[in-house]
This record gives C-alpha cells, sequence and structure tokens, in this order.
C-alpha cells in the first residue's frame, strides 16, 4: 500500500527534540545546528497541519497533539533501526560461497585458507569445486552455477579461468596462468638423466585431456614444437581425464606433465617438484574473481576479495621463472 509520509529527518527531529525538550540538545545529538531542528519540526507542522511544541521563553513543551503523536514516532524509528541492523546481522551471518575450478581450489586456495582465516575467523565460508568455472574454446560456462537468492542473507562469487569477458559482472583479474613442464626431483637423476629438453625422448609424458582437450591448456605437441625436440611420439604415455591426477602421477615420480605456473609454484618451492626447462607455454587465459555487481558492497564479499587479490599480487611476483 502507498504511504503518504512526511521526510524522516522530520521526524527524527522531532522525537530527539521532544525526548530533551530542546532543540539544543536534539540538535547536539543530531549532528546539526538548533535552526535545523527548528526548521525540521517547522516542515513536519506544516505537513501534519498541527502544532507540536509550545515554544516558550526558556522552555519547550509538547502539545497534546504532540504527546499523542510521539510514542508511536519513537515506535516506529525503532522498528527501522531494528530493521537495518536484522539486515546487517543476516548479511554477516550469511554464506559466501566460493565457486572455482577443481585443481585451482586444491592447489591454490585451500591451502592458503588458513591465513584468511586468521584474517576473518567469522566468515560462514563455503569452497564449490566446479568445471563450470572454466571457460572453453566454445565459450564461457554458465557464471553462476548454482542458484543462490542474492536478496537474501547468502553471497556467491566465482573464481573462473577463462577469456575475463563477463558482462554484468565485476571482474577483477588475479594473474596469468602460462604452462611448464614439471616433475619429481627424482627423474632429474634417472639413467639417462633429464638435462636438456633432448632428453625428453626417454621420459614419460603425462597428458592432462582435462585441459588440452578442452582447449584451454596446451599439449605436449606445443611444448615439444617450442622445445625444439623431434622424434617425440607427443601423444605417447599415460592420459588424465583430471587435472588432479596428473599432478599426483608427476609428484610420484611417473612422468613429466605440463602444469599451469601458479599452481605449482608451492610444490616447486618446497622441493616437492622441479622445473627442469626455462620453456613457458604462454596462454590466452587467465584467472578472474567474478562478482555479481549486485552484492559487491557486501562486508564478506569486500573482504574475500580484499584478501584474494593481495595474495594473488604476491603470487604473481613470486612465479618460478
Amino acid at each position: 500500500m502507498p504511504y503518504h509520509l512526511p521526510p524522516l529527518n522530520a521526524l527524527r527531529a522531532f522525537e530527539a527534540a521532544a525526548r530533551h525538550l530542546s532543540f539544543k540538545n536534539a540538535a547536539t545529538e543530531l549532528c546539526v545546528t538548533p535552526t535545523a531542528v527548528s526548521h525540521q519540526i517547522k516542515q513536519l507542522e506544516e505537513f501534519l497541519e498541527i502544532v507540536l511544541f509550545r515554544r516558550l521563553t526558556r522552555a519547550l513543551e509538547l502539545t497534546p497533539q504532540g504527546e499523542a503523536m510521539l510514542p508511536k514516532v519513537r515506535e516506529g524509528l525503532e522498528c527501522f533501526a531494528a530493521a537495518v541492523e536484522n539486515a546487517h546481522e543476516r548479511v554477516a551471518s550469511g554464506r559466501l560461497i566460493v565457486v572455482l575450478p577443481p585443481s585451482f581450489a586444491t592447489r591454490w586456495l585451500v591451502p592458503r585458507l588458513r591465513r584468511f582465516a586468521l584474517v576473518e575467523p567469522t566468515l560462514n565460508l563455503h569452497v564449490i569445486r566446479s568445471l563450470q568455472a572454466i571457460d572453453t574454446d566454445q565459450g564461457a560456462a554458465t557464471v553462476t552455477p548454482e542458484k543462490v537468492d542474492l536478496r537474501q542473507e547468502d553471497s556467491m562469487v566465482v573464481i573462473r579461468f577463462g577469456s575475463g569477458a563477463y558482462p554484468g559482472f565485476q571482474v577483477d583479474r588475479m594473474f596469468g596462468s602460462d604452462y611448464i613442464a614439471v616433475c619429481s626431483p627424482r627423474l632429474l637423476a634417472t639413467d639417462p638423466p633429464l638435462r636438456e629438453p633432448q632428453d625428453m625422448r626417454n621420459q614419460v609424458l603425462l597428458h592432462d585431456d582435462a585441459n588440452a582437450g578442452g582447449g584451454v591448456g596446451p599439449s605436449w605437441e606445443e611444448w615439444l614444437r617450442l622445445a625444439g625436440v623431434t622424434g617425440v611420439d607427443s601423444s605417447a604415455g599415460p592420459h588424465f581425464s583430471d587435472s588432479g591426477l596428473a599432478y599426483v602421477a608427476a609428484l610420484d615420480g611417473l612422468g613429466v606433465a605440463l602444469a599451469s605456473k601458479p599452481l605449482v609454484a608451492t610444490a616447486i618451492a618446497q622441493g616437492r617438484l622441479v622445473a627442469p626447462f626455462n620453456i613457458t607455454v604462454g596462454q590466452r587465459f587467465a584467472y578472474y574473481l567474478v562478482t555479481p555487481e549486485a552484492i559487491g558492497n557486501r562486508p564478506a564479499v569486500q573482504a574475500f576479495r580484499q584478501w584474494l587479490l593481495e595474495e594473488a599480487k604476491s603470487e604473481e611476483n613470486h612465479q618460478p621463472h
């Protein structure tokens, strides 16, 4: 139903002045001048066509109409305040849902979440791995794969591996994802050893079909051509449907895998993997934080965005070269 109401500031001025029985004290509480309070009360009286205060020489009194009006105005303002506070509490207590590619979740985000928990210990974080957060040569998949009512307390953001072209969303580039050859340190001392690109002829190639097949990652054919290596069957070796399986196989010393630099940076720093050659296959795709514009200002979303982009900046500055 339509409401024919006076300005909210005038009602606030009336309630404060009636409580203090002083325009001066009401002005101090509302951080305005006594003249402004007097003007707002006059506007309210003109709107209602009644007199609310008797202006005496050294005092201020409520008229019977003002006394009758005060309890309901106070009740209404308290309801407004409660509604606003409840809205803040619902947003703060709601879930922050983060949808992201499986390999990114396992090898990049989750190992860093302890640092985020130290900064935001009360944030209700839910992490969902989804292949729908990866673009393909056929275009971007649905940006928000789950049906979440963003008008409620839940918030959803997506970390996408793709082109960065997502109209209608706030898009923050995190970092690129060039690919390098990686393997267990044990392979460097095999017989014959792995020292030069040509030594790849004697190594087992591990294939990540999920990335190469979807057009979002390079194939061994591209890497071998760039490295100038000939006489190698680029399709030979175990094929894995998931990049995580290829990653585990490389850790276990089964062979050499092509991997995204930011996703193996920690393993290389810890000495669990090595990048034997300074050969990088460039990629047009990168990692992006994609946020619905309607929820971009929510405290939980802002906190996660700030932390994530700081982590990403640090990551890009310390990637192996």
